[in-house]
């Protein structure tokens, strides 16, 4: 298995580091596929808005988007594609749910990895499987469930 990460941080803070960020995408994409390439682009909340209003016509910053690149038939290329995290809306998300910052960070490398080779959750079938793999994959790493509520 050889995942490339190329890490791109447009911001500074308490961020993950490049061996974490590798560490989650491993984990995320190890028993789906052989190899690949992303890059992971870490944003202020003005690039993530104008990325989602661009893309999603949603008016306002968001966790992580996910861009899978379809490599043209009959090349051999293995680029995924990218994910952007927007590290202010991941803080917060992560503060208001009592979460530990790192695993909500690597919740959503998870979650973006997965989107990035064909996972999604517009139905609620869809949305059980990515979530169920998602819960897998994090307690691999001793992270808890993402979507247990505890209020």
């Amino acid at each position: 298995m050889s995942f490339n990460c190329d890490i791109q941080y447009e911001i500074e803070g308490e961020l993950p580091n490049e061996a974490q960020f590798q560490q989650w995408v491993d984990a995320a994409l190890s028993d789906q596929l052989d190899e690949g390439e992303l890059c992971i682009r870490i944003v202020s909340p003005e690039e993530s808005q104008e990325l989602n209003h661009t893309y999603r016509d949603k008016n306002k910053p968001t966790n992580v988007l996910s861009f899978p690149f379809e490599v043209p038939e009959g090349i051999p290329l293995k680029l995924l594609g990218d994910l952007v995290i927007c590290a202010d809306v991941v803080g917060r998300e992560a503060e208001e749910q009592n979460k530990p910052l790192f695993n909500h960070w690597a919740h959503m490398v998870v979650h973006g990895c997965l989107h990035l080779i064909g996972f999604d959750h517009i139905n609620d079938e869809d949305a059980e499987e990515m979530e169920s793999l998602e819960r897998k994959i994090l307690a691999s790493m001793d992270i808890d469930d993402p979507y247990r509520d505890d209020t």
